[in-house]
């Protein structure tokens, strides 16, 4: 039975767009494959990792007639992409084997039965359906997803809080050293929903979601989540457990601030963390009327300090910050100016940006 006739490109797409959370490894070999169901001309592709279940649908043409069975999802990929994107390629089933023709090139690959597949088990009671265009979520991941804990034993912190109230959206993520938020207008009014969403769905989010305006609907319920967008449907476990109160670490009225040219100072922070030593990562800002300057050193004894022209008349500062953590904020903002408001050596600096109202990004200081 031919299971599909489409070109390469055509088929990869789909493959790719659900492969992402396989593991090349897994204590259950079925998962390392992709399950292929097959109704008329419609092909369903399915992939999961027990904790995350990603579909899509695809019109790939074949037989007329229904199948299903599971084959190796990196191998069939791997094959697809050594060949031209406008090859004409068909995939046949026969007996417990699958043979993917392209050209004059025929590959024979080992299956496994659709039935041994753990489909993931949906919720009965998610809550109301709300939607966002794809790249105003996909923006708002990309505002905050830097500030995720990896691998945190508090493992709350190793993902981002979602906060859906009234005709807010919030997402904010942190890691106990800084802090990330970003938020945006829904179109309707719905009750208060907070989830977490660990740090594999996220980033597997941001790599789906696509730059415009077409809608990404979301429903949570008690330890789900799901998403329908682009003709995909994607079930995701979530974090349990209580996540810092994120409106308690948010400073409010510091009394210094000012204006910075983003991309300058992105280029002096560089060039300062050259010279930080590998452990701590260190920077000194030292801000008076007029100029900051930055500077690092580290245990062979070598320093680098730079200096920027600034429109500043508040008090003099030294102040000591983890350098990644202001380069990260730096590097996934695309404005020209951030807001930076300090109230002392020893309280969390705040970082804002003037055209973008819901983002909000704090940073610790620390001893140097």
């Amino acid at each position: 039975m031919i299971v599909l006739k489409a070109v390469q490109e055509k088929f990869l797409s789909a493959l790719q767009s659900v492969a992402g959370i396989v593991e090349r490894r897994h204590t259950l070999p079925v998962l390392a494959n992709v399950l292929i169901r097959k109704n008329d001309g419609q092909i369903e592709l399915t992939t999961s990792d027990l904790e995350i279940q990603v579909r899509t649908e695809a019109e790939l043409g074949g037989d007329a007639g229904n199948f299903t069975t599971t084959v190796g999802a990196r191998k069939l990929i791997d094959i697809l992409r050594s060949m031209p994107a406008d090859q004409m390629v068909t995939l046949s089933a026969n007996q417990n084997k699958l043979t993917l023709q392209g050209g004059k090139s025929r590959f024979t690959l080992q299956t496994l039965p659709a039935d041994d597949f753990p489909l993931v088990q949906e919720a009965p009671d998610f809550g109301p359906m709300f939607s966002v265009p794809q790249k105003t979520l996909k923006n708002l991941i990309n505002q905050v997803h830097f500030a995720m804990a990896v691998h945190d034993i508090r493992y709350y912190l190793n993902g981002i809080l979602f906060v859906a109230e009234g005709s807010n959206l919030i997402l904010v993520a942190t890691d106990g050293h800084r802090l990330a938020l970003a938020q945006a207008t829904l179109e309707q009014e719905i009750p208060k929903q907070e989830v977490i969403l660990p740090r594999k769905t996220v980033l597997e989010l941001q790599r789906l979601l696509k730059d415009e305006d077409s809608p990404i609907e979301m429903r949570f319920a008690g330890n789900q989540a799901r998403f329908a967008f682009s003709g995909m449907e994607f079930v995701t476990k979530l974090v349990e457990g209580k996540f810092p109160d994120y409106n308690r670490v948010i400073p409010k009225n510091h009394k210094n601030h000012l204006m910075v040219g983003r991309q300058p100072l992105l280029a002096s922070l560089q060039r300062a963390a050259i010279l930080t030593s590998e452990k701590f990562k260190g920077v000194r800002v030292n801000l008076e009327a007029g100029t900051l300057r930055i500077a690092s050193s580290n245990a062979e004894q070598e320093e680098a300090k730079e200096e920027l022209e600034v429109d500043y008349e508040g008090d003099a500062i030294e102040i000591g910050f983890n350098v990644t953590y202001l380069m990260d904020v730096l590097a996934n903002t695309q404005v020209e100016m951030v807001k930076l408001e300090l109230q002392d050596t020893n309280s969390s600096a705040l970082f804002t940006v003037p055209d973008q109202p819901g983002f909000k990004y704090v940073v610790m200081p620390m001893r140097i």
